[in-house]
């Protein structure tokens, strides 16, 4: 277990990068201006679930290797860029297909297939990885043992403060979409907004990050 006082810093720490809007936020009202509330924290379980294996692969050791390797970083980070483009594109082409079905089904997709393209952006995440990779260890104590069981503990624990931030913006997106919603017009132009922020998030994320 990770002892109490460095767990609280690294809560605190967390938080204090969490509440900052970032790749993930953009990801989340992306989401829920196309999908509305439900498709929006879909989409944030999905992407939350999609950082416990990388909260494993950390700690059993295995990320230190994927992020120091320039070809397995490279395929990861295009692969999850060429994803969120591939879902903002889709957003767009069925932007009018969302606009009429607003009113009777707010979710016209099926939840699970909303859940697995969640999962699929935050396992695909490299930023993610590095993070976990070059943070965890340093809020980790030596002498009380277990290190794979405290960076599990203390990647959990980035997690569910994420999953709740991420939550309340998917929330917020998801409410002002169906304040908008009184006319199919608008919705459309909101659901074509979330696929644009997506195809720019993919777009950003393939540019940068690089690792020489």
């Amino acid at each position: 277990m990770v002892p109490g006082p460095a767990l609280l810093a690294f809560a605190l720490a967390s938080l204090a990068l969490i509440v900052i809007p970032g790749p993930s936020v953009l990801f989340v009202i992306g989401r829920a201006l196309a999908l509305g509330r439900v498709g929006g924290l879909l989409s944030v379980l999905g992407n939350a679930l999609g950082m416990l294996p990388l909260i494993v692969a950390v700690a059993l050791g295995i990320g230190a290797v994927v992020a120091q390797s320039v070809v397995l970083f490279d395929v990861i980070k295009f692969v999850g860029a060429g994803y969120l483009v591939y879902l903002g594109i889709q957003a767009i082409r069925h932007r009018r297909h969302t606009a009429v079905t607003h009113e009777a089904t707010p979710v016209p997709r099926s939840r699970w297939r909303i859940l697995g393209e969640g999962f699929l952006v935050g396992v695909t995440n490299p930023k993610s990885l590095v993070f976990f990779v070059a943070v965890l260890p340093q809020f980790v104590d030596q002498q009380a043992g277990a290190v794979p069981l405290q960076l599990f503990e203390l990647g959990v624990v980035f997690l569910v403060l994420a999953l709740a931030s991420d939550s309340v913006w998917a929330l917020i997106a998801g409410t002002a979409r169906e304040w908008f919603g009184r006319s199919p017009k608008r919705v459309e132009r909101l659901g074509a907004t979330g696929g644009v922020l997506m195809i720019g998030l993919g777009g950003v994320l393939a540019v940068t990050g690089v690792k020489h």
